[in-house]
């Protein structure tokens, strides 16, 4: 196969995130949570095999025609952000005002978000949170926390978002990458766990979803204050 040919092809599996999405929202209508967090899951796994390739094949030079990031942000906004604020609003986890409010909280932060020429550092990693809004609201099934502290979560988060607190990529930020990748694949892992069991109490996948997203979060942030290079004295 030509290069051409595999950069076309490395498109044409960025735009199955828009089939995925489809399946995840017609779920989301019928009220199937475990089934829409599925397809998401699965819309995960494919955002992130491909960005990889892309810059393997080197799609903005053999298949310019198309572009990548700009199908890749579609893609994503309906992934991350829209499906999960939808589903949010709509399983009984938020009602009346608090709801709503979240809810636009959510979708206005997000697209002002993606649309910030510097939301990427120069180690790859994100300037504030990256509006990964569907692995938040699965672990808030998972949990089921008070309205209020979703409210908390969810408006400190897209705080987050305008300042320069920075969250890592566990593919692309090079710095503790040994960890983050693990750490990241066994949150997919416990995801789908959990979406298969229906998010029932006492799943120990809970636990997994909890601390591996603490991981995620906060494992920039650490960065930023633990110098690069710092070792431990023997």
């Amino acid at each position: 196969m030509s290069d051409r040919l595999k950069a076309l092809s490395v498109h044409l599996l960025t735009a199955t995130g828009a089939v995925l999405s489809m399946f995840a929202m017609l779920a989301a209508v019928e009220e199937k949570w475990s089934l829409m967090f599925l397809w998401l899951v699965v819309a995960l796994i494919v955002d992130g095999i491909d960005g990889p390739l892309a810059r393997k094949y080197e799609t903005h030079k053999n298949w310019p025609t198309y572009d990548g990031v700009l199908m890749d942000l579609i893609v994503d906004y309906l992934t991350y952000v829209f499906i999960p604020a939808y589903a949010l609003f709509k399983s009984g986890l938020l009602t009346g005002w608090i709801g709503w409010l979240t809810i636009i909280v959510i979708v206005y932060g997000s697209v002002v978000y993606f649309a910030d020429t510097r939301m990427k550092t120069t180690d790859k990693s994100f300037a504030g949170f990256p509006a990964c809004w569907n692995m938040v609201v699965l672990v808030l099934f998972a949990t089921q926390p008070p309205q209020s502290v979703i409210l908390f979560v969810v408006v400190g988060l897209t705080v987050t978002m305008f300042t320069n607190l920075k969250f890592i990529h566990p593919v692309r930020t090079k710095r503790w990458i040994q960890v983050s990748l693990p750490v990241c694949m066994l949150w997919i892992l416990f995801a789908a766990w959990a979406a298969m069991v229906d998010f029932q109490e006492g799943s120990f996948a809970k636990w997994g979803l909890i601390l591996t997203s603490l991981y995620l979060v906060l494992a920039g942030i650490a960065q930023q204050i633990i110098p690069e290079g710092v070792r431990r004295m023997r």
